[in-house]
């Protein structure tokens, strides 16, 4: 079974590329972030002709996540537990949701950028994590054994390897210790970095931004992962990021991620 994660970057300007990443990596699960579209905007008829199924949240041009698969989808939920609104007025961003595929707990997350230091917009991904982490925490105390995946772009880079230059992040978010120890805290929730182990850098990437050709010079970020329960984790036998699907025109500035299981 083959689990990934993408930040397509508007799912209607890519379903081509969508469709194509499919059948080339023969995914089963794949959630998506940053679709860019409401529910009833969706392109949903190549994927339904190919056997997927399709549950999204989306509510404006922004932001909007959503999974994609042909194992099945029950039990969509969007938003967890005291996800925190944003906004005057307060309105609750589509960023996350969840749904059962062939027994595993997917969840799609684009946790929000933060955007700079002392913005507003970084307490309020703080506290996002923050209720994140008390969700996830909470699953797992229902059940230990529950098959949990948190995939998604969660806009952290959590060690010094993941970017590439630290100290050009000196004065930025992505990097900050609240940022890191947030991520960290999922992690001691009992999730674990299922891809880490196979993909272990330096100079490992899943973010390159348009700006200078930075895809071409390798000069990325590594922002996009799969935290898995301990009873997802066991099952993982491998994982890559596809770094083809960043290159040629019409690209997404992030490249999935596939995760590798067992049954």
């Amino acid at each position: 079974m083959r689990i990934a994660t993408w930040n397509v970057n508007s799912v209607r300007s890519r379903i081509g590329r969508v469709e194509a990443f499919l059948e080339r990596q023969d995914i089963d699960v794949l959630a998506l972030q940053e679709t860019k579209a409401r529910d009833d905007q969706w392109p949903v008829m190549g994927l339904q002709a190919m056997g997927y199924d399709v549950a999204s949240f989306g509510n404006s041009q922004w932001n909007g996540v959503a999974i994609v698969s042909r194992v099945g989808i029950e039990d969509v939920e969007h938003g967890f537990d005291g996800m925190p609104a944003y906004g005057d007025p307060p309105i609750l961003e589509a960023r996350a949701m969840g749904a059962t595929c062939n027994e595993i707990r997917v969840w799609s997350v684009y946790v929000p950028n933060g955007r700079k230091l002392g913005d507003p917009h970084l307490d309020y991904k703080l506290d996002w994590l923050r209720a994140l982490r008390e969700s996830a925490a909470g699953w797992l105390a229902d059940d230990p054994r529950r098959q949990v995946a948190l995939t998604g772009d969660w806009n952290i880079a959590p060690q010094d390897d993941d970017v590439f230059d630290i100290a050009a992040f000196a004065k930025s978010t992505h990097v900050t210790p609240p940022e890191r120890a947030a991520f960290a805290a999922v992690l001691d929730a009992g999730y674990a970095d299922v891809v880490r182990p196979h993909e272990p850098g330096p100079d490992v990437y899943t973010y390159w931004d348009y700006y200078r050709q930075r895809f071409e010079r390798n000069r990325g970020m590594r922002l996009d992962f799969v935290l898995g329960s301990p009873s997802f984790a066991a099952r993982v036998t491998g994982a890559r990021i596809d770094r083809a699907e960043r290159a040629g025109a019409g690209a997404s500035d992030h490249a999935p991620v596939i995760v590798e299981l067992t049954g």
